[in-house]
């Protein structure tokens, strides 16, 4: 096997910017776990083979595996051991997932597009969330319940809320925050049980970070906005858990055409940029 070495000084000045370089880590494992090359149970290369896979820094490996982790498709445990390490424990969506993105890496979606189809797509879903979530709590609070009613299952908020607390970190670069926040929305329709909506949420992911992060220059103020963005992904999870389906639909509407309005964007497609690795083939 040929020897891994840190990347030399040719390979840095080639290499790109620290904040894409983690997003080409991540996309890099995501396209082996999509092609099944690598399977839930097996463990991720080593941090340093990623590394040189790549052509990024160790600590953009690490990054993307910490994005994962709390996707919860890898689970990460110190020490020595056949569990040690970063190990494979799910999946992501395949399928209808993996043609919307080979479609948005061919060309992109026309930006206005796709907060269209968020504005139809994330509303429904959220009312569906907390109308779900009214339907148990309505099936707790009763006293008796007929035992032939079967008991409706809770909303499970654990990743969307993991999510959340992810973009809580200080000093996010706007790339990382906004790529948690993507998979925010998407984590809302897996919540939902339906795997069409996942699918096709999964499948718009690449379409609503490209369009995000074009926004940010055009952004007055990046901190203000990114505290206004976590505030409203709570308050969007909090009228989901208070079953209030008007009022989730709403807030979810409110955010998602909030920040298209404050980005000013005119460009007619979502842009795509293509991996160093892409671009001198």
């Amino acid at each position: 096997m040929a020897e891994l070495r840190e990347p030399d000084a040719a390979t840095a000045e080639a290499a790109p910017p620290a904040s894409r370089a983690w997003r080409l880590a991540l996309e890099h494992i995501e396209s082996r776990l999509l092609n099944g090359e690598l399977r839930p149970g097996d463990h991720l290369p080593p941090e340093r083979q990623l590394a040189a896979d790549v052509g990024v820094a160790r600590s953009s490996v690490r990054e993307a595996i910490r994005v994962l982790e709390v996707l919860g498709l890898v689970r990460t445990a110190t020490g020595s051991g056949p569990n040690a390490g970063a190990i494979i424990v799910a999946s992501p969506d395949g399928g209808m997932s993996a043609v919307m993105r080979l479609h948005v890496a061919a060309q992109g979606f026309p930006v206005a597009d796709v907060v269209e189809a968020r504005l139809v797509v994330e509303p429904a879903i959220a009312a569906h969330l907390a109308r779900a979530q009214a339907r148990a709590s309505a099936w707790f609070r009763q006293d008796q319940p007929a035992e032939e009613e079967a008991q409706p299952p809770a909303v499970n908020l654990t990743r969307a809320s993991a999510l959340l607390d992810a973009m809580d970190v200080p000093d996010l670069e706007p790339a990382e925050f906004l790529a948690l926040d993507a998979r925010f929305h998407v984590a809302l329709a897996e919540a939902s049980g339906n795997t069409v909506l996942s699918a096709t949420m999964a499948g718009l992911r690449d379409s609503i970070e490209g369009y995000v992060l074009q926004a940010v220059p055009n952004l007055p103020s990046w901190w203000a906005t990114s505290a206004r963005l976590r505030a409203e992904h709570r308050g969007i999870v909090q009228a989901i858990r208070d079953g209030d389906a008007t009022d989730a639909a709403r807030r979810v509407h409110a955010h998602v055409a909030g920040y298209y309005a404050e980005s000013r964007i005119t460009h007619d497609r979502v842009p795509v940029e293509k991996p160093e690795s892409a671009k001198t083939r």
